[in-house]
């Protein structure tokens, strides 16, 4: 199962390596990363995508918490955030192509049932910009190559996640989550969750045990 984590971390050299670290550590695979300023000063928002079973959301997110560098962590879904995926895709579509130059046209009408931007145009390719779910992504990526295009580079940022903005407890329990403070409003900071010693993960990597801490 997927799981999406959005964290706030601070801006110093070296956070991505913990991050990773730590993942590694505990024997879980990233399957997208990406990182960039927030809207605090000297504070990063990292987005991560991983890959779990169900009952080890709790665990990887404690873990998280774990780090000296860690603000804020929250684990996001489909239901209550905002995830979209940014992918360039460059197509060869030059005369030596099986279509020839009528190949550009075609891929200008797929761009547009895709809502996908030309953003280059070369003698010999086309490049498309494409902003939306994964699922959409992949969508546009299977036609063209099931159309027989020439696929030379595609380049994909992974997820970038936000919660929706603060909900009455009626707009959050039709979107699937029941969660909302006493005032009606969206709770979007969970509190640092404590682990009992049945919960924690074991270390894969003996000799790192002081990285946790």
């Amino acid at each position: 199962m997927l799981h999406t984590f959005v964290a706030l971390v601070q801006d110093k050299p070296g956070v991505l390596t913990r991050v990773a670290s730590l993942f590694r550590r505990l024997n879980i695979n990233i399957v997208s990363l990406t990182v960039g300023e927030s809207e605090r000063p000297d504070t990063s928002r990292m987005t991560i995508v991983c890959e779990a079973p169900d009952t080890a959301a709790h665990r990887i997110r404690a873990s998280l918490y774990k780090l000296e560098i860690t603000v804020d962590v929250d684990e996001v879904g489909r239901s209550e955030a905002v995830i979209r995926e940014l992918c360039l895709i460059k197509i060869a579509a030059g005369p030596n192509e099986p279509n020839g130059l009528h190949s550009r046209s075609q891929i200008f009408e797929l761009a547009n049932v895709f809502r996908a931007r030309v953003v280059d145009l070369a003698p010999e390719s086309i490049m498309l910009e494409m902003t939306g779910s994964s699922s959409k992504i992949e969508g546009l990526i299977q036609v063209l190559r099931e159309s027989n295009y020439t696929i030379l580079e595609v380049s994909r940022t992974g997820r970038m996640a936000m919660r929706r903005g603060k909900h009455t407890s009626r707009v959050l329990k039709a979107l699937g989550t029941g969660s909302a403070t006493p005032n009606g409003s969206a709770d979007t900071i969970i509190p640092r969750p404590r682990l009992s010693k049945s919960e924690i993960i074991p270390n894969q990597f003996p000799g790192l045990e002081e990285e946790e801490e």
